[in-house]
């Protein structure tokens, strides 16, 4: 794993409804978040236990990584792209044979979230 990294998500209130910045890397345009509906999406109890799964296992692979929590590959996919937006995680482009897989990777491993109203 990369050094710790802290991700760090803003939450600002403009008349009357709630929007999500990222402070750094990306610019506003980049989101196409709603509010507080788009920080539960992100924060879900799966995205914990596949954050988890990530820090303790290290899973060769996005299926490896669906297979050890049970869930179907493309709805760890779109977790993990998710994820990867955010600065969270990162994947791996390691050749196999005739084809490339990528592996997920932890990069951040506390989050803050700053709420401005």
């Amino acid at each position: 794993m990369a050094s710790s990294k802290t991700r760090e998500i803003t939450i600002t209130q403009s008349k009357g409804a709630f929007s999500i910045l990222k402070k750094g890397l990306f610019s506003r345009k980049d989101f196409d978040f709603e509010g507080l509906s788009a920080l539960r999406r992100l924060l879900s109890n799966e995205k914990a236990r596949l954050l988890h799964v990530l820090k303790t296992q290290k899973p060769g692979s996005i299926y490896l990584l669906a297979k050890k929590l049970g869930r179907n590959f493309k709805t760890v996919n779109d977790d993990i792209r998710l994820l990867e937006r955010f600065g969270f995680i990162r994947l791996i482009e390691e050749k196999t044979k005739k084809r490339i897989r990528h592996r997920p990777e932890l990069v951040a491993e506390t989050i803050v979230i700053n709420l401005r109203v």
